[in-house]
């Protein structure tokens, strides 16, 4: 803490915070752009140029269109579960694979962390992904969706970085009082971590949410949709609209429509994720920084 703040400082933090704010607000005018767009009427915004910092009227048939549409519904429910069964194998796959990396005495356990980090740089490719997916009989099953990216090797590293950091006198004075591998684990690693598995928590929980490319190749059924390929196809559909409705080929309230609706599946799809993030926030500094500094 710096008693006498001279000059420079405090023109060093009005400058730091002037710049933090320019940025936050930046990266929330989107956001209330497409919020505000989802509430007002769609012949004054497809009439609009430029960003909306306010609502004009109140329309929320496009929030009806949405709760009551099936294939928008059932895509959500899809989501969820992909996000929810993703993370929590991903994160258990993540916490057995990075307790025994952890440790120096296992064998070969840099060789391995090398062969991890070298699948962050490489890749068999798309197609050779598919060609395994397809050959273990995921093809368009939700395990495709579930399974083939529900660990990520940063993440891995993260918690095995982590891990490391817990002070090996903690686990022997519990291994003398008779506690197992599995219990050190999980009663005294995990909780003295919890910053950073609330950090991977969030990677993965955000990574699965928008999700989509997977689930364009490895599935044929609808009804297994998740959301984010809904949304794009609402997108799609609606860049179509709108170069056919120049061309003449549609109504105008045809292509309203299709804009009302792209705006408000955009904040249904948007709004799980902001408000789960601040729940997490204060665990996600202090988790990411781990390991950061030796000593």
């Amino acid at each position: 803490m710096v008693k006498n703040k001279t000059l420079g400082y405090r023109l060093f933090l009005a400058f730091d915070y002037l710049i933090l704010t320019v940025f936050s607000v930046l990266c929330l005018l989107p956001v209330l752009h497409v919020a505000f767009a989802s509430f007002s009427d769609p012949a004054w915004v497809m009439s609009k140029s430029g960003l909306i910092l306010m609502p004009h009227g109140f329309n929320i048939d496009g929030y009806k269109q949405i709760f009551t549409n099936r294939s928008l519904m059932g895509s959500y429910g899809n989501t969820i579960l992909y996000v929810f069964s993703s993370t929590a194998i991903g994160l258990l796959v993540t916490v057995l694979g990075a307790y025994p990396l952890a440790k120096k005495e296992v064998l070969f356990s840099n060789v391995l962390m090398l062969f991890i980090s070298f699948t962050m740089l490489f890749n068999g490719g798309m197609i050779a992904f598919y060609i395994v997916v397809k050959n273990i009989g995921l093809l368009d099953t939700r395990w495709a969706v579930i399974l083939p990216t529900c660990v990520s090797a940063f993440n891995l590293i993260l918690v095995r970085t982590a891990m490391s950091t817990v002070p090996p006198a903690l686990e022997e004075s519990a291994m003398l009082d008779g506690a197992g591998p599995v219990r050190i684990m999980f009663q005294i690693v995990l909780p003295l971590i919890k910053a950073t598995i609330a950090t991977v928590i969030l990677y993965y929980a955000v990574a699965h949410w928008n999700e989509w490319f997977n689930a364009s190749i490895f599935l044929k059924d609808r009804s297994k949709f998740p959301l984010q390929l809904i949304l794009q196809e609402i997108l799609i559909a609606n860049d179509n609209a709108s170069n056919a409705t120049q061309s003449g080929q549609l109504s105008g309230n045809a292509d309203l429509y299709k804009q009302l609706m792209k705006y408000c599946t955009i904040m249904v799809a948007t709004v799980p994720v902001l408000c789960f993030y601040p729940f997490i926030m204060k665990y996600f500094e202090k988790g990411v920084m781990i390991g950061s500094i030796k000593g």
